[in-house]
């Protein structure tokens, strides 16, 4: 545990790299007079706008939009199939190109929407068209085009194999374009507000809204309306991948509920006697007998896990390995041939395009995991065979 100014910073970062600048980012969150608390650091941590990748912040009173980040509702789905490695070809670049046929990647979306997506869609756009009455420049008209897309970045559509040889379909996406403008919209709107009370912060992306504020109420519907987006974009996405997988394996079945969880988000939670916000930016709700799901990156393996319910991370874990090389760097130090090798055995991109998600860019998710032993136990340990990149 560090301890610094206002509130204490708990960190579960043994035999993990804690970079300076992060350390830093965690102390200034933790000096805000509305934590409640301790702020709570996870062994993915690395530095972001605001708030650090892999922060667990509760608060009182306040709600720190940078702290949410612009992928909101970010997070990942996963769920077993009956397909084993028998079952699956020696060569599974048909299933790759299948899969990116029927889910649009990077910044496309559906020229023709689904009926799945569709039938989604109406049971947002209510919600949607109060938000855009309000603020109408985060509509940009292709919201239900987007529904059911994995966007760019580090999101992914995997299939991966267990310790039995059992075939998971695993995908991690967020809230696309209407939740990047959200946050940046909010963001900035938050900035303005401690301006106009004359709110100095050490630092102006740590901006937040006050509960009673202009924007705060404005802010909690938007931002819970756009996790309900991403965690429906992702259930369609898991079914166009079944249909896509189907048309070359006719015969299989989904074997257990999907796992779909936030990793970029608020919750209203009770913490040491207290309901709060919890915003979780790059971290897992890891409640007693929560499943999550913590992948490492594209050459390594991914954990299915189970909440122990710590309350000191606030019942969290993190999202994933957590980078250790910014995306500039990673495309500094790694050629193609780190990439092909980092990469060998799995079918997936191997181009100048996804460099930067090399898995030497991620911390080693081993590590992590010993790092966080007390917060959650392995249920499923993945490997990955095919990976496709937005």
């Amino acid at each position: 545990m560090l301890e610094h100014g206002r509130y204490p910073i708990k960190a579960w970062v043994d035999g993990v790299e804690f970079e300076a600048g992060a350390a830093a980012q965690v102390r200034k969150v933790a000096n805000l007079p509305f934590i409640h608390r301790h702020a709570a650091v996870m062994p993915d941590v690395h530095i972001g706008i605001g708030a650090t990748v892999g922060s667990v912040i509760a608060t009182i009173g306040a709600i720190i939009p940078s702290a949410v980040g612009v992928d909101i509702g970010c997070g990942m789905v996963a769920v077993r199939t009956s397909l084993t490695a028998e079952d699956l070809p020696s060569n599974l670049s048909t299933i790759r190109k299948n899969i990116e046929r029927d889910v649009p990647v990077g910044k496309g979306v559906h020229g023709r929407v689904p009926i799945d997506v569709g039938n989604m869609w109406e049971q947002l756009e209510v919600e949607f068209a109060r938000i855009f009455e309000r603020y109408p420049k985060l509509r940009k008209g292709n919201e239900s085009q987007a529904l059911g897309t994995l966007g760019s970045g580090n999101h992914f559509i995997e299939l991966c194999l267990d310790a039995h040889n059992r075939m998971w379909i695993m995908l991690h996406s967020g809230s696309r374009g209407v939740g990047n403008r959200t946050g940046q919209m909010f963001i900035e709107l938050a900035r303005k507000d401690m301006e106009r009370q004359g709110i100095t912060l050490e630092d102006r992306d740590l901006a937040y809204f006050a509960e009673g504020s202009t924007h705060f109420e404005d802010y909690v519907e938007a931002v819970f309306l756009m996790q309900r987006y991403a965690a429906a974009s992702r259930e369609l996405m898991l079914r166009l991948v079944v249909k896509a997988i189907a048309r070359h394996l006719p015969r299989f079945t989904l074997e257990n509920k999907s796992i779909n969880c936030h990793h970029n988000y608020v919750a209203i939670e009770t913490h040491f006697g207290e309901t709060c916000f919890v915003t979780r930016k790059g971290a897992v709700r890891a409640g007693t007998g929560d499943l999550g799901i913590i992948p490492g990156s594209m050459g390594a393996r991914s954990y299915i896990v189970r909440g122990m319910g710590n309350p000191e991370s606030f019942e969290s874990c993190s999202h994933g390995a957590g980078r250790r090389m910014s995306r500039s760097e990673a495309r500094r130090q790694t050629t193609l041939a780190d990439l092909r090798k980092q990469t060998h055995g799995v079918e997936c991109r191997k181009d100048k395009g996804v460099i930067d998600e090399a898995p030497s860019a991620y911390k080693d998710i081993d590590a992590v995991m010993r790092a966080q032993e007390d917060l959650v136990e392995p249920v499923a340990v993945l490997k990955q065979i095919l990976c496709v990149k937005g």
